[in-house]
């Protein structure tokens, strides 16, 4: 159990990092204010896939850290039921995440380095809720 205690821990951890940089996003999008990042960064955070019914995107990835964060630490108190919540949610923020990969490199064609660190934070949740579902199963 202490072992699967670590990978929540982790997660919590990973979810910070992407809370912090999808609330960045989010600021500077809601103050009109620039991103400070190259011009593939802007073309990105300017496309028309930036914002869904109105509502920025690292706004919507930022809430989704934040539900992300309060199930790692529930889980790594021992609350059981935030396992799947836990799961769910970074099995859709990882897809959701590869998805906004493949638009920015086939349809945008230019890459954001703080969308790409977000992906990279939901791809390592889901890796890490695979390790420890895989512990589960092993160790009972």
């Amino acid at each position: 159990m202490i072992r699967r205690r670590w990978i929540f821990v982790l997660a919590a951890f990973v979810a910070t990092v992407g809370l912090a940089d999808s609330g960045y996003l989010t600021i500077k999008h809601l103050q009109g204010s620039y991103v400070r990042c190259e011009d593939e960064c802007s073309a990105v955070l300017g496309s028309k896939y930036a914002v869904v019914a109105g509502v920025p995107l690292a706004a919507i990835g930022a809430t989704a850290y934040c539900v992300v964060l309060a199930a790692a630490v529930a889980a790594a108190l021992g609350y059981g039921k935030a396992r799947p919540v836990l799961a769910s949610m970074a099995t859709a923020m990882a897809l959701t995440s590869l998805w906004l990969v493949y638009l920015q490199a086939f349809v945008i064609h230019a890459f954001c380095p703080y969308c790409m660190l977000s992906a990279t934070a939901c791809v390592t949740l889901a890796g890490l809720i695979l390790i420890e579902w895989l512990l589960r199963r092993r160790l009972g």
